[in-house]
Protein backbone atom coordinates (compact mmCIF):
# COMPACT_ATOMS: atom_id res chain seq x y z
CA UNK A 1 0.00 0.00 0.00
CA UNK A 2 2.56 2.20 0.86
CA UNK A 3 4.68 1.66 -2.37
CA UNK A 4 1.42 2.40 -4.38
CA UNK A 5 1.29 5.81 -2.28
CA UNK A 6 5.07 6.30 -2.96
CA UNK A 7 4.34 6.18 -7.03
CA UNK A 8 1.30 8.20 -7.34
CA UNK A 9 3.15 10.57 -5.30
CA UNK A 10 5.95 10.77 -8.01
CA UNK A 11 3.80 12.38 -10.42
CA UNK A 12 5.28 15.75 -11.28
CA UNK A 13 4.43 18.82 -13.43
CA UNK A 14 6.56 16.59 -16.17
CA UNK A 15 4.19 14.07 -16.10
CA UNK A 16 1.49 15.82 -16.22
CA UNK A 17 2.58 18.03 -19.02
CA UNK A 18 3.48 14.90 -21.10
CA UNK A 19 -0.15 13.28 -20.31
CA UNK A 20 -2.06 16.90 -21.31
CA UNK A 21 -0.04 16.40 -24.77
CA UNK A 22 -0.75 13.10 -25.41
CA UNK A 23 -4.40 13.61 -25.08
CA UNK A 24 -4.35 16.29 -27.48
CA UNK A 25 -2.30 14.12 -29.43
CA UNK A 26 -4.65 11.44 -29.08
CA UNK A 27 -1.54 8.64 -30.70
CA UNK A 28 1.80 9.10 -30.85
CA UNK A 29 4.63 6.83 -32.07
CA UNK A 30 7.28 5.45 -29.74
CA UNK A 31 9.81 8.14 -31.42
CA UNK A 32 7.01 10.74 -31.32
CA UNK A 33 6.56 9.77 -27.39
CA UNK A 34 10.29 9.34 -26.50
CA UNK A 35 10.95 13.44 -27.95
CA UNK A 36 7.68 14.26 -26.52
CA UNK A 37 9.05 13.09 -23.03
CA UNK A 38 12.10 14.80 -23.55
CA UNK A 39 10.58 17.70 -23.75
CA UNK A 40 8.46 17.62 -20.91
CA UNK A 41 11.52 17.10 -19.28
CA UNK A 42 13.35 20.37 -20.88
CA UNK A 43 10.50 22.55 -19.95
CA UNK A 44 10.07 21.51 -16.27
CA UNK A 45 12.84 19.80 -15.18
CA UNK A 46 15.82 20.51 -17.16
CA UNK A 47 18.58 19.03 -14.45
CA UNK A 48 16.25 15.90 -14.03
CA UNK A 49 17.60 12.38 -15.21
CA UNK A 50 15.20 11.04 -17.62
CA UNK A 51 13.49 7.95 -16.87
CA UNK A 52 13.27 4.95 -18.97
CA UNK A 53 10.34 5.74 -21.03
CA UNK A 54 8.80 2.41 -19.36
CA UNK A 55 8.84 3.41 -16.05
CA UNK A 56 7.56 7.20 -16.95
CA UNK A 57 4.36 5.82 -18.07
CA UNK A 58 4.07 2.68 -15.39
CA UNK A 59 4.23 6.11 -13.22
CA UNK A 60 1.60 7.73 -14.98
CA UNK A 61 -0.58 4.55 -14.87
CA UNK A 62 0.08 4.14 -11.41
CA UNK A 63 -2.31 7.35 -10.85
CA UNK A 64 -4.60 6.80 -13.96
CA UNK A 65 -5.59 3.51 -12.83
CA UNK A 66 -8.51 4.77 -10.79
CA UNK A 67 -9.88 6.82 -13.32
CA UNK A 68 -9.93 3.60 -15.57
CA UNK A 69 -7.54 4.79 -17.70
CA UNK A 70 -4.50 4.08 -18.81
CA UNK A 71 -1.46 4.59 -21.55
CA UNK A 72 -1.60 1.63 -23.98
CA UNK A 73 1.25 0.36 -26.15
CA UNK A 74 0.37 -1.02 -29.03
CA UNK A 75 1.88 -1.59 -32.89
CA UNK A 76 0.55 -0.60 -36.23
CA UNK A 77 -0.91 -3.68 -38.26
CA UNK A 78 0.05 -2.70 -41.52
CA UNK A 79 4.53 -2.41 -40.79
CA UNK A 80 4.81 -2.98 -36.53
CA UNK A 81 5.71 0.52 -35.29
CA UNK A 82 5.19 0.66 -31.77
CA UNK A 83 2.94 3.75 -31.06
CA UNK A 84 1.22 4.42 -27.86
CA UNK A 85 -2.66 5.98 -27.38
CA UNK A 86 -4.43 7.31 -23.79
CA UNK A 87 -7.32 4.51 -23.78
CA UNK A 88 -10.67 4.73 -21.76
CA UNK A 89 -11.21 2.17 -20.21
CA UNK A 90 -14.42 2.53 -18.91
CA UNK A 91 -16.34 3.23 -21.82
CA UNK A 92 -16.22 2.00 -25.24
CA UNK A 93 -14.69 4.28 -27.64
CA UNK A 94 -17.88 5.24 -29.87
CA UNK A 95 -19.30 6.93 -26.84
CA UNK A 96 -15.94 8.55 -25.85
CA UNK A 97 -16.32 9.87 -29.57
CA UNK A 98 -19.47 11.51 -29.10
CA UNK A 99 -18.33 14.31 -27.54
CA UNK A 100 -16.91 15.10 -31.33
CA UNK A 101 -19.07 14.29 -33.48
CA UNK A 102 -23.14 14.42 -34.22
CA UNK A 103 -25.18 11.14 -33.46
CA UNK A 104 -25.57 10.75 -37.62
CA UNK A 105 -21.82 10.82 -37.68
CA UNK A 106 -21.49 8.10 -34.91
CA UNK A 107 -23.93 6.21 -36.46
CA UNK A 108 -21.69 5.97 -39.81
CA UNK A 109 -18.64 5.17 -38.19
CA UNK A 110 -20.44 2.25 -36.72
CA UNK A 111 -21.13 1.34 -40.23
CA UNK A 112 -18.01 1.44 -41.17
CA UNK A 113 -16.61 -0.44 -37.81
CA UNK A 114 -18.89 -3.47 -39.18
CA UNK A 115 -18.27 -3.15 -42.85
CA UNK A 116 -14.21 -3.33 -41.71
CA UNK A 117 -14.72 -6.08 -38.53
CA UNK A 118 -16.49 -8.24 -41.48
CA UNK A 119 -14.71 -7.84 -44.73
CA UNK A 120 -11.65 -10.97 -45.15
CA UNK A 121 -9.27 -8.06 -46.01
CA UNK A 122 -9.52 -5.43 -42.90
CA UNK A 123 -10.75 -2.93 -45.03
CA UNK A 124 -14.24 -1.48 -46.23
CA UNK A 125 -14.37 0.62 -49.22
CA UNK A 126 -16.09 4.14 -49.14
CA UNK A 127 -18.50 3.09 -51.79
CA UNK A 128 -20.04 0.58 -49.61
CA UNK A 129 -19.52 2.66 -46.54
CA UNK A 130 -21.96 5.74 -48.63
CA UNK A 131 -24.19 3.58 -49.50
CA UNK A 132 -25.51 3.03 -46.12
CA UNK A 133 -26.09 6.70 -45.95
CA UNK A 134 -29.74 6.29 -46.17
CA UNK A 135 -29.85 3.83 -43.17
CA UNK A 136 -28.43 5.98 -40.51
CA UNK A 137 -29.97 7.42 -37.63
CA UNK A 138 -30.63 11.17 -36.53
CA UNK A 139 -30.02 13.95 -39.12
CA UNK A 140 -30.28 13.23 -42.66
CA UNK A 141 -26.78 13.18 -44.57
CA UNK A 142 -25.75 13.16 -48.19
CA UNK A 143 -23.21 11.03 -49.76
CA UNK A 144 -21.02 14.62 -50.13
CA UNK A 145 -21.58 15.38 -46.30
CA UNK A 146 -20.52 11.46 -45.27
CA UNK A 147 -17.55 12.05 -47.22
CA UNK A 148 -16.24 15.02 -45.56
CA UNK A 149 -17.23 13.11 -42.44
CA UNK A 150 -14.80 10.22 -43.35
CA UNK A 151 -12.04 12.57 -43.48
CA UNK A 152 -13.15 13.66 -40.51
CA UNK A 153 -12.71 10.10 -38.54
CA UNK A 154 -9.32 10.05 -41.01
CA UNK A 155 -7.72 13.19 -39.19
CA UNK A 156 -8.88 11.98 -35.82
CA UNK A 157 -7.12 9.06 -35.99
CA UNK A 158 -9.79 6.50 -36.09
CA UNK A 159 -10.01 5.38 -39.60
CA UNK A 160 -7.12 5.51 -42.07
CA UNK A 161 -7.59 5.34 -46.19
CA UNK A 162 -5.51 3.91 -48.87
CA UNK A 163 -6.90 3.98 -52.29
CA UNK A 164 -10.50 4.53 -51.56
CA UNK A 165 -10.65 2.16 -49.06
CA UNK A 166 -11.29 2.46 -44.79
CA UNK A 167 -9.64 0.52 -42.24
CA UNK A 168 -8.98 1.04 -37.97
CA UNK A 169 -6.36 3.09 -37.17
CA UNK A 170 -3.81 1.57 -34.68
CA UNK A 171 -5.97 4.33 -32.20
CA UNK A 172 -9.19 2.62 -32.96
CA UNK A 173 -7.88 -0.87 -32.71
CA UNK A 174 -5.76 0.06 -28.94
CA UNK A 175 -8.98 1.72 -27.71
CA UNK A 176 -11.85 -0.36 -29.17
CA UNK A 177 -10.71 -4.27 -29.09
CA UNK A 178 -12.72 -4.82 -25.99
CA UNK A 179 -15.91 -3.10 -27.84
CA UNK A 180 -15.26 -5.01 -30.90
CA UNK A 181 -14.50 -8.06 -29.27
CA UNK A 182 -18.00 -8.08 -27.30
CA UNK A 183 -19.96 -6.73 -30.23
CA UNK A 184 -19.02 -9.07 -32.90
CA UNK A 185 -18.53 -12.35 -31.34
CA UNK A 186 -18.61 -14.15 -34.35
CA UNK A 187 -16.87 -11.58 -36.95
CA UNK A 188 -14.09 -10.67 -34.95
CA UNK A 189 -10.77 -12.58 -36.20
CA UNK A 190 -7.75 -13.26 -33.57
CA UNK A 191 -4.43 -13.30 -34.13
CA UNK A 192 -2.53 -16.58 -33.53
CA UNK A 193 0.75 -15.17 -32.71
CA UNK A 194 0.35 -12.67 -30.51
CA UNK A 195 -3.71 -13.24 -29.58
CA UNK A 196 -4.78 -9.98 -30.40
CA UNK A 197 -7.45 -8.59 -32.68
CA UNK A 198 -6.39 -8.82 -35.61
CA UNK A 199 -8.18 -6.46 -38.72
CA UNK A 200 -5.48 -6.71 -41.33
CA UNK A 201 -3.08 -9.45 -41.79
CA UNK A 202 -2.70 -12.87 -43.81
CA UNK A 203 -4.42 -15.96 -43.33
CA UNK A 204 -3.39 -19.74 -43.76
CA UNK A 205 -5.31 -21.39 -46.79
CA UNK A 206 -5.37 -24.76 -45.37
CA UNK A 207 -6.63 -24.90 -41.69
CA UNK A 208 -8.10 -20.71 -42.06
CA UNK A 209 -6.04 -19.20 -39.01
CA UNK A 210 -4.33 -15.67 -39.13
CA UNK A 211 -1.90 -13.66 -38.17
CA UNK A 212 -0.66 -9.81 -38.15
CA UNK A 213 1.51 -8.43 -40.74
CA UNK A 214 4.47 -7.83 -38.04
CA UNK A 215 3.04 -11.46 -36.59
CA UNK A 216 4.47 -13.09 -39.83
CA UNK A 217 7.36 -10.99 -40.22
CA UNK A 218 8.68 -12.00 -36.62
CA UNK A 219 7.48 -15.80 -36.81
CA UNK A 220 9.07 -16.81 -40.01
CA UNK A 221 12.29 -14.45 -39.66
CA UNK A 222 14.84 -16.94 -39.57
CA UNK A 223 13.13 -19.09 -42.15
CA UNK A 224 13.33 -19.48 -45.78
CA UNK A 225 10.98 -22.08 -46.41
CA UNK A 226 7.50 -20.50 -43.96
CA UNK A 227 5.01 -23.15 -42.68
CA UNK A 228 1.83 -22.48 -40.71
CA UNK A 229 2.36 -22.94 -37.04
CA UNK A 230 -0.72 -24.74 -36.72
CA UNK A 231 -1.16 -27.45 -39.56
CA UNK A 232 2.58 -27.05 -40.62
CA UNK A 233 1.34 -26.75 -44.05
CA UNK A 234 3.15 -24.22 -46.62
CA UNK A 235 2.85 -20.33 -45.57
CA UNK A 236 1.78 -19.10 -49.14
CA UNK A 237 2.29 -15.77 -48.72
CA UNK A 238 4.81 -12.93 -49.09
CA UNK A 239 6.66 -12.18 -46.12
CA UNK A 240 6.43 -8.64 -44.84
CA UNK A 241 8.95 -6.32 -44.10
CA UNK A 242 7.94 -4.55 -41.03
CA UNK A 243 9.30 -1.62 -38.86
CA UNK A 244 13.17 -2.25 -38.03
CA UNK A 245 14.19 -0.14 -34.94
CA UNK A 246 17.86 -0.75 -35.54
CA UNK A 247 18.01 -0.27 -39.37
CA UNK A 248 15.30 2.54 -38.64
CA UNK A 249 18.16 4.27 -36.13
CA UNK A 250 20.99 3.20 -38.86
CA UNK A 251 18.93 5.12 -41.46
CA UNK A 252 18.33 8.51 -38.95
CA UNK A 253 22.26 8.64 -37.72
CA UNK A 254 23.12 8.11 -41.72
CA UNK A 255 21.08 10.70 -42.37
CA UNK A 256 21.58 12.90 -39.68
CA UNK A 257 25.60 12.28 -40.78
CA UNK A 258 24.79 12.98 -44.12
CA UNK A 259 23.28 16.29 -43.53
CA UNK A 260 25.99 17.66 -40.12
CA UNK A 261 28.46 16.62 -43.90
CA UNK A 262 26.61 19.43 -45.97
CA UNK A 263 26.28 22.14 -42.94
CA UNK A 264 29.94 21.59 -42.94
CA UNK A 265 30.52 21.85 -46.56
CA UNK A 266 28.87 25.12 -47.08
Amino acid sequence: MQGSMRRAGAMTDVHRRFLQLLMTHGVLEEWEVRRLQKHCYKVHDRNATIDKLEDFINNINSVLESLYIEIKKGVTEDDGRPIYALVNLATTSVSKMATDFAENELDLFRKALELIVDSETGFASSTNILNLVDQLKGKKMRKKEAEQVLQKFVQSKWLTEKEGEFTLHGRAILEMEQFIRETYPDAVKICNICHSLLIQGQSCETCGIRMHLPCVAKYFKSTSEPHCPHCNDYWPHDIPEVFDPDKEMEAGISKSSRKSLRTRQH
